[in-house]
């Protein structure tokens, strides 16, 4: 029994949305990263399903490459956050504002 296509369409329609609604709601840097990486999953829930539909590997490795830019993009919001939180004893958007210089 194969899982159709739609499914997985679906569930990453699902996931894509609850990562935008988090994105757009949020105030702190961490909630609004992993938004973001929610946001990424779903993207390479279609890159693979839809590798898998066509039988290529092109789907796949891409997905992949999208998962080494969410780990880098993971490392540097992280840093920022903690360095901010270092300096503000906050991480939340709206102070973050007062930064323009």
């Amino acid at each position: 029994m194969t899982i159709p296509l739609s499914h997985y369409l679906i569930v990453s329609g699902i996931l894509f949305t609850i990562g935008l609604f988090g994105l757009m709601i949020r105030r702190n840097i961490l909630l609004i990263l992993l938004s973001i990486e929610l946001m990424l999953n779903a993207a390479n829930l279609n890159f693979i399903a839809g590798s898998a539909l066509h039988g290529e590997i092109n789907g796949q490795l891409t997905a992949f490459f999208v998962m080494v830019i969410a780990a880098a993009e993971v490392t540097i919001g992280l840093a920022i956050a903690v360095l901010l939180f270092r300096k503000m004893d906050s991480v939340d958007t709206n102070d973050i504002r007062h930064l323009k210089g």
